[in-house]
């Protein structure tokens, strides 16, 4: 996302002369234990690079999902489908289990294996019907 050019120009001549300077860097002569140390404190950059520019992207998103008129939950979560505040339906258990009343389903999704079970051996649907 580019907000100002100008100021992305000056960022972007920034890091290359950052890029420029480590790449002087002989990474060759250096010893085992030198380059774990120097792998250690890179995964670590890594993560507090990832964390800052994640958090900086969320700023900016909301800033400019403000500028819009809208908040970052109407447009990227919890409004979705059904709306904010709705849980999902529960399904009404139509089939029970004749050995054991508190296993039901509700005839949505994968038949229970109680089921299939007894539907091989010849069962009908609604013999188990509720």
């Amino acid at each position: 996302m580019w907000l100002h050019p100008a100021q992305d120009l000056v960022e972007v001549s920034f890091v290359m002369r950052k890029v420029q300077k480590m790449a002087a860097f002989n990474v060759d002569k250096l010893s085992l234990k030198e380059l774990v140390d120097l792998e250690s404190k890179v995964q670590k950059a890594i993560a507090v690079a990832r964390d800052r520019e994640r958090s900086e992207l969320k700023r900016k998103v909301a800033d400019m999902a403000e500028t819009h008129g809208f908040s970052v939950a109407e447009l990227f979560g919890g409004v979705r489908g059904r709306g904010a505040g709705k849980n999902k339906s529960v399904g009404v258990a139509k089939y029970a289990n004749p050995e054991n009343k508190f296993d039901t389903w509700t005839g949505r999704g994968r038949k229970p294996n109680w089921l299939v079970e007894r539907l091989r051996k010849g069962a009908k649907l609604a013999d188990f019907s509720i």
